[in-house]
C-alpha cells in the first residue's frame, strides 16, 4: 500500500487491526453469514482494544486518533467480516459522530462517553417508508409540549437499533404550532413509545442488525436535541458526508479481499496443462482488478486526509463512495468469475463478498444521488 497519507501510528494500527481481524472474525465471519448472528463478542473484543471511538477526543473517552485511523480499522475489519465492519462503521460514523460534533458539554460528558468507550452501541434513524434520497421529506414529528417533545413516526433500514442504547434521528420540530424544519434529536433505548421491528432479512451483511424504528406517542426531553432546533438537516447531511468516506473504506476492505481469493485461487487452479493466471483472460482480469483498487484507495485515503484537516470533502466523499461501491460490484463479480462454479457456492468467500456488496450502492446515497453531489460541485466551479 502506499505510504503517501501514512504515519508510524496509521501503520502500527494497520498491523494491529489486521492480525486482530484475522485471528478473531475471519474464522467465524461465515458462520454470521450463515445464521444472520449479531456478532456480539467481537464487538466487546473490539472495544476492548479501543476501536469503537477511535477519530473522538479522549477526553471523552476516544482514541483521539484521527479519520485515516478509522478508514484503515474500517478497511482491515471488512476484509474478513463486513457484518462486524458494518456495525462498528455505523455505530461510529452515524451513531456516535453526530454527539461528537453537535452534541453540548452534558450530552458529551454522558453519551460520547459512552459511545466512544464501547459500552453503549449507537444507531442513527434517517430513512423512512417515503423518505430515502428524498430525506428532506422525513414525515416523523416532534411537537414540544411544555418541556418535552411528543414524537410519532417510522424510520426504516435502522443499523444497530436493536442492540443500541441510544438512537439518533431526524423529525420535524414543530413548536407553539410552527414547523421549525427538520432537527437531530435522539432518545434511550427503553423509552415508553420506542418500539423496534423485527430484524430485515436481508441480501447481505446478514450479521448486522438492521430494522424499523417506530415512535408511538414517545415522550422524550426537550433536552434531546442536537444543536439548533432547525439545523437538524444541515448536521445530517455533514454526518452523512463524512459516513460516506468510511462506507468507501468497508467497500474498499471488500475489493481487496475479492481480489487477493481470486488471485489466489487463479494461481492455484489449473486448466489445460497451466495454472488459469496464465491465460491473457484471466492475467488481463487480475491487471484491472489491481489497477482499479489502486486508484480507489487513493480516493478513500485523499478524502479521509482532507477531513483531518477540516477541508471540504463535499466532492471528494462522494467520489470515494461512488467508485469504491460500483468498484466493489465489479470486483466481486470478476471474482466470483475466476472461481468459475466454485465462486457460486457459499463455501467460497467470494459469494459472500458479492451479496455483501450490492448495498454498498444504495446505502448512505445511491450512486445516483452520488453524481448529483459531485455535479453539483464541479459545476460549481464555472461561477469563479
Amino acid at each position: 500500500m502506499s505510504k503517501i497519507y501514512l504515519k508510524e501510528e496509521h501503520l502500527l494500527l494497520q498491523k494491529m487491526v489486521r492480525d486482530f481481524s484475522n485471528q478473531e472474525l475471519k474464522p467465524i465471519a461465515q458462520e454470521i453469514d450463515k445464521k444472520s448472528q449479531f456478532p456480539h463478542e467481537s464487538i466487546k473484543k473490539i472495544s476492548d482494544l479501543g476501536l469503537m471511538g477511535i477519530p473522538w477526543p479522549q477526553e471523552y473517552g476516544g482514541g483521539g486518533m484521527d479519520n485515516q485511523s478509522l478508514v484503515i480499522a474500517i478497511e482491515e475489519m471488512a476484509k474478513v467480516c463486513v457484518s462486524t465492519a458494518v456495525t462498528v462503521m455505523a455505530h461510529t460514523s452515524l451513531g456516535t459522530g453526530p454527539f461528537a460534533a453537535f452534541g453540548n458539554e452534558s450530552q458529551k460528558n454522558f453519551y460520547l462517553r459512552k459511545l466512544s468507550s464501547g459500552e453503549m452501541i449507537g444507531a442513527f434513524g434517517l430513512t423512512e417508508p417515503n423518505a430515502g434520497s428524498d430525506a428532506g421529506n422525513t414525515q416523523t414529528k416532534a411537537i414540544l409540549d411544555g418541556d418535552k417533545y411528543i414524537v410519532n413516526g417510522q424510520k426504516v433500514f435502522c443499523t444497530n437499533a436493536g442492540y443500541a442504547g441510544v438512537i439518533i434521528f431526524t423529525a420535524q420540530i414543530i413548536e407553539n404550532g410552527k414547523n421549525k424544519g427538520i432537527g437531530a434529536l435522539f432518545v434511550d433505548a427503553g423509552t415508553k413509545g420506542l418500539k423496534l421491528g423485527s430484524p430485515e432479512n436481508k441480501m447481505g451483511w446478514k450479521g448486522s442488525d438492521t430494522r424499523s424504528v417506530y415512535f408511538d406517542q414517545m415522550e422524550i426531553s426537550s433536552d434531546n436535541i442536537l444543536g439548533a432546533p432547525d439545523k437538524g438537516f444541515k448536521q445530517f447531511l455533514k454526518t452523512l458526508t463524512g459516513g460516506r468516506i468510511t462506507i468507501a473504506a468497508l467497500s474498499l476492505g471488500i475489493c481487496e479481499a475479492a481480489y487477493q481469493a481470486a488471485l489466489n485461487y487463479s494461481n492455484e487452479r489449473t486448466a489445460f496443462g497451466k495454472k488459469i493466471n496464465e491465460f491473457q483472460s484471466i492475467a488481463f482480469k487480475l491487471s484491472d482488478m489491481a489497477t482499479q483498487i489502486e486508484a480507489a484507495r487513493h480516493l478513500v485515503y485523499h478524502a479521509a486526509w482532507l477531513k483531518d484537516r477540516d477541508e471540504s470533502i463535499i466532492k471528494e466523499a462522494a467520489m470515494a463512495k461512488l467508485f469504491t461501491s460500483e468498484l466493489a460490484m465489479k470486483i466481486t463479480t470478476e471474482a466470483i468469475q475466476i472461481h468459475g462454479g466454485f465462486g457460486y457456492i457459499r463455501e467460497y468467500n467470494v459469494e459472500r463478498f458479492f451479496r455483501d456488496s450490492k448495498i454498498l450502492e444504495i446505502g448512505e446515497g445511491t450512486s445516483e444521488v452520488q453524481r448529483i453531489i459531485i455535479a453539483r460541485e464541479i459545476l460549481k466551479s464555472l461561477n469563479y
